[in-house]
């Protein structure tokens, strides 16, 4: 006699044409995933380095398009409220450095751009995901941010950001600390 599992139809896979694979997440109240990566205005940006102090690591797909330029402005415009406070601003793209420095002078950007050529830091933070344009999907970087308190703990940790008003919800989750 058939079982429930043995009428269950197969699962397909989604046929995308990749050597990586989706990363898992980390999320809050995890440690903070360890890593170093060459970043503009500071040559290099570490998790050892920035223990004892608060940061906001934020993840974006790609310099110098419409959704990633809104993100960095908003974090641009926020940085002086951030400073006070004493927690540092921090963005990660695949993009190299040459990149990150056009992009970072074009806006005037004044907090630093990490490059993740390999995506190793992505796998770590959980952000290399699957995604879907006009049907095609393939592997990319999901927007997210992460709050990183001055022990190196992940205090809030946003997935599948939309632009509009998330600094602001950064911003009140950073005075509830």
């Amino acid at each position: 006699m058939p079982t429930a599992a043995s009428k269950a139809k197969p699962v397909k896979k989604p046929s995308v044409k990749a050597v990586a694979k989706p990363s898992e997440g980390v999320g809050a109240g995890a440690k903070a995933p360890a890593f170093s990566m060459q970043a503009t205005k500071i040559g290099k940006v570490s998790l050892a380095a920035l223990k004892g102090k608060p940061f906001i690591l934020y993840f974006y797909p790609k310099d110098d398009t419409s959704g990633c330029t809104a993100e960095a402005c908003g974090f641009r415009d926020a940085l002086p409220q951030f400073s006070k406070l004493g927690v540092t601003v921090i963005g990660v793209s695949k993009d190299n450095l040459v990149s990150h420095e056009k992009f970072a002078k074009k806006y005037d950007l004044n907090f630093p751009l990490a490059s993740d050529p390999e995506g190793e830091v992505c796998e770590k933070y959980g952000v290399w995901k699957f995604k879907s344009m006009y049907g095609r999907k393939y592997l990319g970087i999901e927007r997210s941010t992460f709050l990183i308190d001055a022990k190196g703990v992940i205090r809030g940790a946003w997935r599948k950001v939309s632009v509009p008003g998330h600094v602001d919800e950064v911003k009140k989750a950073l005075a509830e600390l």
